[in-house]
């Protein structure tokens, strides 16, 4: 997990370095078209195990999810601060939570309850609605935060039907052809500087979700969660050492909340599944 928080830093870094000058689509269009072909190699076999009735749909509308997600997380990212972008971004979890128990019918206990609520008042004190301007980049992140967990809830339908690879080939795959006609409407012209940065922001992310697979087969959540909140601190610096931002102790105070809302959901569940079952006289009885 410390890895996978170094990597998305470099990520949104590299984001923040290249800035405006390429439109939003066409950088996402970019990065992905890396990652189809970082992941060719294992597409020939996904293809011919074939899929089971309803999969193709579902890897489609998680593909104009994403999109649409991708596109508005570009777009914050190269307008509002790095911390910024990272604070907001930890509703992803807290979004899913509730559209598990609006789609899935998961139970939304009052412990899940109390915990949206107090993230939900965490990117309130990061957004600060009212004492200051709020940008299209904090609207657009806040966007692309909703269009992730739409993304994330189908990809939970997708495992239960299609093994764990098929769901990240795929995505690339989606994703790519979702973004090519954004990025051809406002292609511009881009040097080899460029198309390498945003190769190099490919390699970075599909480094960040294999350390992030092997990170929680390697331990449960309750352990690796509350490392995520190292990677605001990360962003923070990095904002402050490289690109002159200020630190704002708004944000860390938000996403410090925002992170202590989830890992308290995710340690109180753990405890919960570990919980011992007393058995009964009879199953005690031989």
């Amino acid at each position: 997990m410390l890895l996978t928080g170094l990597c998305f830093v470099a990520v949104t870094g590299i984001v923040r370095y290249l800035g405006t000058d390429l439109p939003a689509a066409q950088s996402a269009f970019v990065r992905f078209a890396w990652g189809v072909v970082f992941l060719l190699p294992t597409l020939g076999p996904l293809l011919r195990a074939g899929f089971p009735p309803g999969a193709l749909r579902l890897f489609g509308w998680r593909g104009v999810a994403h999109t649409a997600a991708v596109v508005l997380w570009f777009h914050a990212m190269a307008r509002i601060p790095v911390a910024e972008v990272t604070a907001i971004g930890y509703l992803n979890p807290v979004l899913v939570t509730l559209g598990a128990a609006l789609f899935f019918g998961e139970v939304l206990a009052m412990r899940r309850i109390v915990a949206v609520g107090v993230a939900l008042v965490g990117a309130l004190i990061v957004i600060r609605p009212g004492l200051r301007e709020v940008s299209d980049g904090h609207l657009a992140q806040l966007g692309a935060a909703f269009f992730f967990a739409i993304s994330y809830l189908f990809a939970k339908r997708l495992s239960q039907q299609v093994p764990a690879g098929a769901v990240v080939g795929f995505l690339s795959v989606t994703v790519t052809l979702g973004l090519l006609p954004l990025a051809i409407w406002v292609w511009v012209p881009m040097s080899l500087s460029q198309l390498f940065w945003l190769g190099l922001v490919a390699a970075f992310a599909t480094a960040a979700h294999y350390a992030m697979t092997r990170a929680f087969r390697a331990a449960p959540l309750a352990v690796t969660q509350p490392v995520t909140f190292l990677q605001l601190i990360w962003a923070t610096a990095l904002g402050a050492l490289v690109f002159g931002e200020g630190v704002d102790a708004f944000v860390l105070l938000g996403g410090a909340v925002i992170i202590g809302a989830i890992s308290y959901i995710t340690w109180r569940e753990a405890m919960i599944k570990r919980r011992p079952v007393t058995p009964s006289d009879a199953e005690t009885t031989r």
